[in-house]
């Protein structure tokens, strides 16, 4: 839920509970205009926040790494500029999901690989973990694989504050048809509805590209060295259940899923060490996601050292 952080952090200067009441605007108005009007308002929002002078830096360094230095700064001041819409685009979308039609949702998604990388290991009966990136639009990802294929699937949710704003948008995922758990707080841990969910041959979605705690997995991404965290490698070890990571993207007129292979994880050595082999692969395919579609992703944090 770094996105919700970000856009949480950018409200700051307002009292909590205004922020709150914001989102619950935003759900309660967006989905009442036409589709045409509410793409242009975000449409308009997302080139005058672009416009204002050091608003999106970060973004831009970030996807300076991706790109790399060969591209020249008008080209990068154009990605950066369809980075923000793209990440705007993302916000409309949330609030309008809620009351799309799933076979709408459905009929708009492109999934691929979903035969040959994700159905084969749910027909044995094998759970999935799915390994994402702050990247497209990973709540019509889960309308598609819910609602339009049922598939069960669980994710985490980060503890927001105030409260209110937490509750408030884990009633929103779990309209879409998620059970979601707390990443703290509740009384019953993350780990056990994941695991059950996994043993029970279903779907577990966890975001990969954002080390929160500093103790994640070094890896190289897109050149350079980082961490990330070691979470989804861990849990595939724990319960047998297979590891796919997931890139995720926008197109004219909804949305693209790029599942990759199962991460091949080793059976021995030290545990550190099979988690480190794993996530490395993950990092691998983020850095091909990335490459692919750099202004749908939506990191507005600081992943790498220095960066």
């Amino acid at each position: 839920m770094s996105v919700v952080a970000d856009l949480r952090t950018r409200a700051q200067g307002f009292a909590p509970h205004l922020v709150d009441a914001g989102f619950a605007a935003g759900w309660s108005v967006i989905p009442r205009l036409p589709r045409p009007v509410a793409s242009g308002l975000f449409d308009r929002a997302a080139a005058i926040a672009a416009a204002r002078p050091g608003s999106f830096d970060q973004l831009r360094r970030n996807l300076r790494v991706v790109v790399g230095d060969e591209m020249p700064e008008p080209e990068l001041d154009d990605l950066v500029r369809r980075g923000v819409s793209s990440y705007l685009r993302y916000w409309r979308e949330a609030f309008q999901l809620p009351s799309m039609d799933p076979q709408d949702v459905l009929r708009r998604t492109e999934s691929p690989m979903w035969d040959a990388y994700v159905q084969p290991h749910l027909d044995s009966g094998r759970g999935v973990i799915v390994a994402l990136t702050h990247s497209g639009n990973w709540d019509a990802a889960a309308v598609y694989v819910v609602k339009g294929l049922g598939v069960p699937m669980a994710t985490v949710a980060e503890r927001l504050k105030p409260e209110s704003l937490f509750r408030r948008f884990k009633r929103y995922r779990e309209s879409l048809g998620m059970e979601v758990a707390a990443l703290s707080g509740d009384d019953q841990p993350a780990t056990a509805l994941m695991q059950r969910y996994l043993r029970e041959g279903n779907m577990v979605t966890l975001l990969g590209d954002r080390d929160l705690a500093g103790r994640g997995i070094p890896v190289t991404l897109c050149g350079r060295e980082t961490t990330i965290p070691g979470g989804p490698a861990l849990l595939a070890i724990q319960t047998g259940a297979a590891l796919l990571p997931l890139g995720l993207s926008f197109t004219e007129i909804g949305w693209r899923l790029d599942w990759f292979p199962e991460v091949k994880i080793p059976t021995e050595g030290r545990l550190r060490e099979r988690i480190s082999i794993a996530q490395q692969q993950v990092a691998d395919c983020y850095t091909e996601a990335f490459r692919a579609h750099p202004e749908d992703w939506h990191m507005l944090q600081p992943i790498w050292p220095g960066v």
